[in-house]
Formats: C-alpha cells, structure tokens, sequence
C-alpha cells in the first residue's frame, strides 16, 4: 500500500517498547510500529468515509495501549488495535483522553494555525499550547494571558522527546530571528536550583550575596565589602562561589553567564586553595554552549542536555551536519586526543569530500591529502573504499597511493579487481603472508596460462609460489617447470617423484 500510496504524513513517537512511528498514506489509511528496533507494521482499522486526510491527528501510548486520535471537520475518532470509534461529548472511559476541560482562550485570530504544540513539564501539573501561525507565535496556559511572539519568516516547532520546552525558530527579546532556539519554562529542572536560589526576589543565598558583592565592587563601593562580610562571616564563601558557577551552567544569556563567573571569580581571591577545576570546566563548556547555540548552527542545547550526550555525541551530530570547521575548533579547544577529534572528523569530512562529482579524481585526492597529511589515526584505506563505493574507482587507487599500510591497500586493491597493482604492493611491503594471499587469489582469478605469465614478471612471488607448490601441489611444480624449460629441475623433479 504505502508503494502504491505513498506517505503523506509520519509521526514519531514513544512508548515503553521504544522509538514508534505512525503513518497516514495516500489511501488515508493510518499504519503504525511501536519499535523501530523490531519493525512489524500495523494497520490501522479504516475510518469511515474518510477521503481527505484529517486536519490533524495524533498517536497516544500509555500502558503498552497505542492509539490514533484524529479530527475530521468536527469529528474526533479513536483507532485502537480492533475498531475506529466517534468520540462524543461523553467520552468513554479511556484514560488516554482528556477528561475536562483545563482552560478556554480566545486567540482574536481568525485564520486556523498552522501548528499546534503541547508542552509541559514532566509530573508537573503547569501546561502549555504553543500555537503557530505565518507570523505569528503564541503560547496559551491555565490563564486568560498569553505570551506572543511575531516571526521573522514562516516556522516550524518541534517538541522534545522529555517535554520540557519547544524547539523552533532562535528567540530575539522582542522578535524572533532566523534559525533555531529554544523556548522553554523556567525553571527547567531540579538541577537549575542554584539559579533560583540566586535570582529570585530578595534572595539572601550565598551566591546572590556574592554577585551584589561583585556588582558593588565594580561601582567602587563600600558595600561590596558589607555583603562580602556577611558570607564570610557565616563561612559561606566556598558554597557561594560554587553556586554562582553552577548557575551560570544554566542561563542563556552570555551576559548572564559572564556576570555570574567573575562573581566567582571574585570570590575565589578570598579563599585559600579554592580548587580551580570546576570553574575552568564550566568556562569550557559554556563557550562549547555558546557556540552552538548560535542561530547560524541552531542546537540550543541546556546544560543538562549537554552533560548527557557527551562531547563525542555532539562532534557526531556536528559532523553529520557537515559542520566540520567547528568541530575541530572544539576538539582543538577541548584539547581532544586527535584520534578522539581531530583526525575522526578529518576522516568524515574525507568522505563527503569523495562524493562530490564537480571535481577531478586528481584534485579531490590532493586536497585531501594536503589537508590530513600523515595524521595520526586517518585510515586512507577507508575513505578510498568510500570512493570506490561511490563509483570513483580511479579516485580510490589514488587516494590508496597515500595509505602507508600495504596491510590496508591490497584487500581493497582485490576487491576493485586490480589484482595485479595489488600483487606489486605486496612485494613492496616484505610481507611474505601477504604475497601468498594475493598469489592465491590471482590463481582462482585468472587462467592458468595467464596466472603462470604473471608470476613470471614477479620473481619474487614466482620463488614464493615455487616453495608453496613443492608442499602443497607438486603437479603444479612440474608444468612451472616445464614453462620455464628447466630441465635441471626437471629431472630432479622426476627422480624424486621415483623415490616417493
């Protein structure tokens, strides 16, 4: 059906079995898998009458029960495993569906929107719809109040597998700029505490003290040495330097952040052996943050978020978006091992370079040898075998001529059917196992006149062969020396052949 069909819409989504997606075909028919890992498709029961695709529809799961729920005109209809029913103004006690009614708000606008998000804390009871028109965004709670935000150019939203936020267009204070952001509640998690405790009104935590200090300080004034007493006094100091670099993990704003370090900065020039890890650690990975927050690459990620995918997974996602200078610049910042950073996206970058067709077999591999060079932990083999992948055969065997390793250039020399350049890179190498495999593999390739011909330009691999045959095939030693009109070894060959 979907060959025949088509996809119009898909749908991620997820369960207790894993990553699920959902989708509408042409034939307006819903299909959907519970886990990607394991794909068994499922389809859905039809709707009845159905012959345009809904004007929104969406899959619920909870307690391993998966459902569609659609609206067509003023309809609303539930697909489960076995039947497509009508929700009605009484629902049926699924627990699924809404209940009641949580809030009623007038958006004045009369056009439908183009998108509509649901967004809430996890085991939170605050709720939001964040409704998105042409140019025009808006987020809608458990009020008759609204925060609006106008649009630069026309958007899309996405929510995050953990709702905690929304994901679209990058938020300026007054409008929205090109690219990607983040909008989301404050505070977003447990662990943001030490930016509560710091700036919430009238707050008297060490950390707060400590940055009125630092503010008054920069004014010239008495009254940063008054907030300063006040937390030495109650041996607060440590806690408070701490808590101002903790905080500055989760704003935003690089003001913000840079307020909040030299607070701790300041801070720390009043305690002896204050340990200096956690603050240079924080500076790092705020200007990671920062740099990848900007709208031009657009993943604004949370400090949280960060810490939990790692910087390997970060690079990966930057490599994948093609993103390669600023990947090395942060493996250089980080001070990555080069076979951890540097070299890996090298080798990436290498391999999309391989695919592009605008450019000579010669010119892509100079470039690319003149960019890795003899990198520690580049396999020139690998990106060679991409470019025969891609077709570029020629480009493949160039690109070979750079990898040191003969180990590494005659398996994919063989495989491109270039067995006798493979031949010469085993002779050169010295490496005796690696000429009898590719000996071996010429004698089920080619004919046996051919094959002897070959060994005879290569003496080296002919004696190698020639000691091969005298333990394992004493009938082909004979016709080699036929070949070779060697009479001497001839006769030997016979009288021995008497003895035995």
């Amino acid at each position: 059906e979907v060959l025949q069909n088509h996809v119009l819409e898909a749908k991620v989504f997820h369960t207790e079995y894993g990553t699920g997606v959902a989708i509408l075909t042409g034939a307006h028919r819903f299909s959907l898998t519970t886990n990607i890992d394991d794909l068994k498709l499922r389809r859905m029961p039809e709707v009845p009458g159905l012959q345009k695709p809904p004007s929104c529809w969406a899959v619920l799961s909870q307690d391993r029960v998966t459902i569609v729920l659609l609206a067509v005109g003023q309809d609303l209809y539930l697909l489960d495993n076995t039947s497509c029913s009508v929700v009605v103004s009484e629902p049926r006690r699924v627990s699924l569906l809404p209940q009641e009614k949580l809030c009623e708000f007038n958006s004045s606008i009369r056009s439908p929107p183009k998108q509509m998000v649901w967004c809430m804390r996890p085991r939170s009871r605050q709720r939001a719809v964040v409704v998105a028109w042409d140019r025009q965004l808006m987020v809608a709670g458990n009020s008759t109040e609204c925060i609006q935000y106008p649009l630069g150019k026309r958007c899309h939203s996405r929510r995050p597998a953990q709702a905690v936020g929304l994901r679209g267009p990058s938020l300026g204070r007054r409008r929205l700029r090109h690219g990607q952001g983040a909008l989301q509640e404050h505070p977003v998690a447990p662990q943001d505490e030490a930016s509560q405790e710091i700036f919430k009104i009238a707050s008297m935590a060490p950390g707060a003290l400590l940055l009125e200090a630092q503010k008054e300080y920069e004014k010239e004034s008495q009254k940063a040495d008054e907030y300063l007493r006040e937390i030495k006094d109650q041996k607060l100091l440590p806690e408070a330097v701490s808590q101002c670099i903790e905080a500055a993990g989760y704003e935003h704003e690089p003001d913000t952040q840079k307020s909040l370090l030299r607070a701790a900065s300041f801070g720390k020039c009043f305690i002896d052996k204050f340990p200096p890890e956690s603050f240079v650690r924080m500076c790092q990975d705020l200007r990671v943050l920062n740099a990848i927050r900007d709208y031009q690459i657009g993943i604004p990620l949370t400090f949280t978020q960060y810490k939990r995918l790692t910087i390997e997974v970060l690079l990966d996602r930057l490599v994948l978006r093609r993103l390669y200078p600023l990947a090395i610049r942060i493996c250089e910042y980080l001070r990555l091992s080069e076979i951890q950073g540097v070299s890996r996206i090298l080798a990436h970058w290498a391999c999309y370079k391989v695919q592009q067709k605008d450019k000579s077999d010669e010119e892509v591999a100079h470039a690319i040898n003149q960019k890795l060079g003899d990198t520690p932990g580049i396999s020139y083999s690998e990106i060679a075998a991409r470019a025969y992948d891609c077709g570029r055969t020629e480009l493949a065997i160039k690109l070979l001529e750079y990898e040191p390793r003969s180990g590494e250039q005659v398996p994919l020399l063989l495989k491109m059917k270039r067995s006798k350049l493979a031949l010469s890179k085993a002779i050169e190498s010295g490496d005796t196992d690696l000429v009898y495999t590719v000996v071996l593999h010429l004698k089920n390739e080619l004919n046996r006149g051919t094959f002897f011909m070959t060994l005879q330009n290569q003496p080296v691999a002919l004696s190698l062969y020639r000691q091969f045959c005298k333990h394992q095939e004493r009938e082909t030693l004979k016709d080699l020396y036929n070949q070779d009109d060697n009479h001497q070894e001839l006769g030997n060959f016979h009288v021995h052949s008497s003895y035995s």
